[in-house]
C-alpha cells in the first residue's frame, strides 16, 4: 500500500500577466516572493515542477505584488534592468539552487554556454547536470535560463519553446544564430 504524506499542502497565489510572447503564470507565496513563472500553454509542466519541489501545492487566484507585475511589464516593454529587483525564492537541491543562482548573474543581452556555466560554478565536468538543473528552473525569465546556449552558439532547448527563447534573446539585443 502506498503511503500518503501527512504534510499539509502548500498554498501559493496564481496570477496571469499578458506579455508579447503569451500569458505568463506568476506563482507567489504569502510574502510576495516569486516561486514560479511559466507560460500558460505549459501550465501542466509548471504544476509538475511545483509538485517536485514542494510536494502537494494548492494554487488560488491571487494578484502578484504590484511591483512585481510592474517590473515584469517593464522588462517586456524594453527596460531590461527590471528583473533583478524581483524577489524570488526557490526550492530544489543544493546543486539546482547553485545553478539557478548563477543564472541570475548572467546579464541581459549576454549568453553563456552550459559548459561555461558549469565552469563558473566550479564544476566544469557537470555540463549535463547543469542542463538538467536549467530545465527544472521554476522561474523562467527572472532566472534567465533562456540565456544558456549550446557551445557552438546554437539555441538549444527551452522549456517555453524555442520561439520564446529566440524572442527573449532578440528582445535583449542578442544576435541569434539561425540554423543553416
Amino acid at each position: 500500500m502506498a503511503s500518503r504524506s501527512t504534510k499539509p499542502p502548500i498554498s501559493f497565489g496564481l496570477d496571469r500577466l499578458t506579455t508579447p510572447i503569451g500569458t505568463a503564470l506568476l506563482v507567489t507565496d504569502a510574502e510576495g516572493a516569486l516561486r514560479a513563472l511559466d507560460w500558460e500553454d505549459y501550465e501542466h509542466r509548471m504544476r509538475e515542477l511545483l509538485r517536485l519541489h514542494y510536494g502537494v501545492v494548492e494554487l488560488s487566484g491571487q494578484a502578484a505584488p504590484a511591483a512585481m507585475r510592474t517590473a515584469l511589464s517593464g522588462y517586456f516593454e524594453g527596460d531590461l534592468g527590471q528583473l533583478p529587483g524581483i524577489a524570488w525564492r526557490i526550492a530544489g537541491t543544493p546543486f539546482q539552487q547553485k545553478v539557478w543562482t548563477a543564472l541570475a548573474q548572467i546579464p541581459a543581452g549576454t549568453t553563456m554556454s552550459y559548459g561555461a556555466l558549469a565552469a563558473k560554478i566550479e564544476m566544469p565536468k557537470a555540463i549535463r547536470a547543469v542542463g538538467h538543473a536549467n530545465g527544472s528552473n521554476p522561474i523562467s525569465v527572472v532566472l534567465p535560463c533562456h540565456r544558456l546556449i549550446g557551445a557552438d552558439g546554437s539555441l538549444v532547448k527551452y522549456g517555453g519553446g524555442l520561439e520564446r527563447k529566440r524572442w527573449l534573446l532578440r528582445h535583449e539585443g542578442v544576435e541569434v544564430r539561425e540554423p543553416l
